[in-house]
């Protein structure tokens, strides 16, 4: 009955605006007070900030972030978009596909579907306009597009829950480049069917020479390396994720000075923007930590255990049970605030069915994938409403709705076929 309590108050607290980091940690505080006395909940709550700061598996978050900011403060994202476009952009629905592909590579140093979906607008749509797309496609493509930030190794949300998991950050990475390729490859197949379907709203670009189309490649040689010594570096063991964020942002700073672009304003500004972000994030999982805690204290997991065997519910039951909460969360909650408030509840359910932790994590990144852009509200969809003021919700989600279908079919392939995920791990 506490913890129910504890739920609603805190679900109040989010939808009058309270930010998720004070929400969690009030609720979670009290919480701890009722069932410990004051003096062990502050005494917890010292000690998670302390550890959560000091720990070296944290540390990835602001490296990763610094090393994003870095590549998008050097006009990478520019680069990618036209070296993608030169080689396919002539083909029916090229410039949407184009846009996918510059999504997925953005987002493998941005980590976040709303950087990624902000930036990619103000990129890619005026391009998709211009050559003739209708504006609920290039909303659509851009809307979903972002949301491959999410899954895509370095994932920010993977690094949260191999946290609070304890679960091995190195092989969640891993395990999500699959999925993640999968759900690029299924978004080109959706953009070039709705190509068949509907032809007027996909139209072919500009053909580029072969020249320009050598040039272009070659301008994303700095992406190339940098992607191959991050993820490289992790998947052959000679980094772990830490190390790997660091020798990233290294990277990011050398790659940006040998093409010309090094520019201490623009460092300063990364350096900026990752220190709130970071900031920001550390307050969100400190927050969540000690909900987690309250969680663990109150048993809460096992009688939810209980609930489900005397259900009879297969695990394959209780793993679409989890699936539409996160698609019904991901109305009101960003992916990340989602992600902390629901792992320590669930992770320890799943944990005891014999579930590997590992999939599960994929499996619940691609479900709060899908609830960013899933109707009624859909955040990345209010993102891009955001930054184009001037287009009709209306005209996003129809947009979106064929890479709902398709992320659907990808988010069950996951679940039915769980190698698609560990066949590189194992």
């Amino acid at each position: 009955m506490i913890m129910l309590i504890s739920f609603v108050v805190l679900f109040m607290l989010l939808f009058l605006r309270v930010p998720i980091a004070v929400a969690t940690g009030v609720v979670g505080v009290f919480g701890l007070a009722y069932y410990q006395g004051w003096p062990a909940a502050f005494s917890q709550l010292g000690s998670i900030a302390t550890d959560t700061v000091l720990s070296y598996e944290f540390a990835v978050i602001p490296l990763f972030i610094l090393m994003g900011n870095i590549v998008a403060k050097s006009g990478l994202a520019d680069e990618l978009y036209a070296a993608t476009y030169a080689l396919i952009g002539h083909l029916r629905g090229g410039l949407a596909i184009t846009t996918v592909g510059a999504c997925g590579g953005f987002s493998t140093f941005c980590g976040s579907s709303f950087a990624t979906a902000a930036t990619m607008s103000k990129i890619a749509y005026p391009s998709m306009i211009r050559y003739g797309y209708s504006q609920n496609v290039a909303t659509g493509t851009i809307a979903a597009g972002g949301t491959l930030g999410i899954l895509i190794p370095p994932s920010i949300a993977l690094v949260f829950y191999g946290i609070i998991t304890e679960t091995d950050i190195g092989e969640l990475f891993i395990a999500g480049i699959i999925p993640g390729l999968l759900g690029i490859l299924m978004y080109c197949l959706t953009i070039i069917a709705i190509s068949y379907v509907r032809p007027g709203s996909c139209p072919s670009g500009e053909k580029q020479s072969l020249s320009e189309r050598f040039a272009a490649v070659r301008q994303i040689w700095a992406f190339t390396m940098l992607v191959a010594l991050v993820l490289g570096g992790i998947y052959f063991g000679l980094f772990s994720p830490t190390e790997s964020a660091a020798v990233g942002v290294v990277g990011a700073i050398l790659l940006t000075a040998l093409r010309g672009r090094f520019d201490l304003k623009k460092i300063h500004e990364a350096l900026q923007d990752s220190a709130a972000t970071s900031v920001s994030l550390i307050a969100i999982l400190i927050g969540s930590l000690i909900f987690a805690n309250l969680v663990n204290v109150s048993n809460f997991p096992f009688v939810i255990v209980d609930w489900i065997e005397s259900l009879g519910f297969s695990l394959l039951g209780v793993l679409l049970v989890i699936i539409l909460i996160y698609l019904v969360l991901g109305a009101v909650l960003e992916s990340i605030s989602m992600l902390l408030l629901t792992v320590p509840v669930f992770y320890p359910v799943v944990s005891s069915m014999g579930m590997d932790l590992v999939w599960f994590g994929i499996v619940v990144v691609v479900a709060t994938e899908i609830s960013l852009i899933t109707p009624p509200v859909g955040l990345n969809v209010f993102v891009l409403k955001s930054v184009l003021p001037d287009i009709d919700l209306k005209v996003i989600f129809k947009g979106v709705f064929p890479f709902v279908i398709s992320d659907m079919l990808r988010l069950a392939i996951i679940v039915l076929f769980p190698s698609v995920s560990l066949v590189l791990v194992s």
